[in-house]
C-alpha cells in the first residue's frame, strides 16, 4: 500500500489526561473480530506494518495508531514521549474505543510499551509478538542518543532524509524490500519543520531505566507471547529474545532468517503467517 492510500485511511482521535488538552491520535481501524494491536518503534511509524495490515484485518479487527510525536500523531512540543508516556496513552485510547482488552504486536520501542502494560495492567493484553523488541538495556542504539541531541532540532530535510537512508540500509536484509513506496512513507511525516523537531525529541525520550525495572519481573508475565525475530539486526541482537525466551514462563522464539530489524518489511508474508499461527495455537 502505498503512503497515500495508507494516510487516507487513518482516522483521528483525541485523547485526554497526557498534558493539560487533549492529544491527537492517528490511527488505522479496519476488520472486524478481536482487537489486535499494531504497536511501531522509532525512528518509524505505523506504516511500517502497511504490507500486514490487511492480511490480519480478514481475521481480526486491526488497530494501528501513531504513538504521540510519531506519524501523524500530535508533534506539538509539549509532552513526554518516552514508552511510560507512550503506556499511558494506549491505556486511554484503547479504553476510548471501548477495547478492554487486546493481542499486542510489538516492534521496537513499541515492545517496551507492550512490556509496560502486560506488567501494570495485565488484563489489558491477552497475548503479545514481540519483533525486535527492546527489552532489558538493550538500547537506546547509539544513533538514536545522538539524534536526539537538542541541537537537531534544527536539521535541514535533506539531513533528516539522510539519516533514514543509512537506517534503511542496517534496518533491512533483503534489497527488494527496499521498495520506494516504503522509503517515502517511511521518512514522509518527518520532512517537515515540526516533524524534525517531534523525531529528535522522540529519540531524547529513550529511557533504559522504563525496561531495566521490569527485568526480574519478567517471570510474572505469563502472557503467550512469540517473540518474532529477524536474525540480522544488529540494534537489537537476536540474544535478546533469546534472554526472553529464558525469563518469561510462555514464550518461543520464531527466528526470521535473512531479516534485520524492519521485519514486517523484511519478511511481510512469514511476518504476518507467524503472528496468524501463534493466534491460532494459544486460541
Amino acid at each position: 500500500m502505498d503512503f497515500q492510500t495508507f494516510r487516507q485511511r487513518q482516522k483521528n482521535i483525541t485523547i485526554d489526561g497526557i498534558i493539560d488538552e487533549p492529544v491527537t491520535v492517528a490511527y488505522t481501524d479496519v476488520g472486524v473480530g478481536e482487537p489486535l494491536l499494531l504497536l511501531h518503534g522509532i525512528p518509524t511509524w505505523s506504516f511500517l506494518f502497511h504490507e500486514i495490515i490487511d492480511p490480519l484485518s480478514q481475521r481480526y479487527r486491526v488497530i494501528a495508531p501513531d504513538l504521540i510525536g510519531y506519524g501523524y500523531s500530535d508533534h506539538r512540543d509539549r509532552f513526554d514521549r518516552s514508552i511510560e508516556v507512550q503506556a499511558d496513552m494506549i491505556e486511554r485510547f484503547l479504553d476510548k474505543l471501548g477495547i478492554p482488552a487486546a493481542h499486542f504486536v510489538a516492534h521496537d520501542i513499541g515492545g517496551g510499551v507492550a512490556l509496560i502494560l502486560a506488567d501494570r495492567s495485565p488484563d489489558l493484553v491477552r497475548t503479545m509478538v514481540l519483533s525486535n523488541s527492546v527489552a532489558y538495556d538493550s538500547w537506546p542504539i547509539d544513533e538514536m542518543l545522538q539524534l536526539g541531541h537538542p541541537r537537531n532540532a534544527k536539521m535541514a530535510p535533506e539531513d533528516v532524509k539522510q539519516l533514514m537512508e543509512e537506517a534503511l540500509d542496517v534496518g533491512l536484509s533483503r534489497p527488494d524490500r527496499l521498495t520506494d513506496e516504503f522509503r517515502t512513507g517511511i521518512a514522509k511525516p518527518y520532512l517537515e519543520p515540526d516533524g524534525i523537531v517531534s523525531l529528535v525529541r522522540n529519540a531524547a525520550s529513550l529511557n533504559t531505566n522504563h525496561t531495566t525495572k521490569l527485568s526480574d519481573r519478567m517471570n510474572r508475565l505469563t502472557h503467550p507471547t512469540l517473540l518474532l525475530w529477524g536474525v540480522d539486526d544488529q540494534w537489537q541482537p537476536v540474544s535478546t529474545a533469546e534472554q526472553l525466551v529464558k525469563d518469561m514462563p510462555n514464550a518461543k522464539l520464531h527466528a526470521v532468517e535473512n531479516s534485520s530489524h524492519w521485519v514486517p518489511q523484511d519478511a511481510p508474508e512469514e511476518f504476518a503467517g507467524a503472528v496468524l499461527e501463534f493466534l491460532d495455537q494459544v486460541g
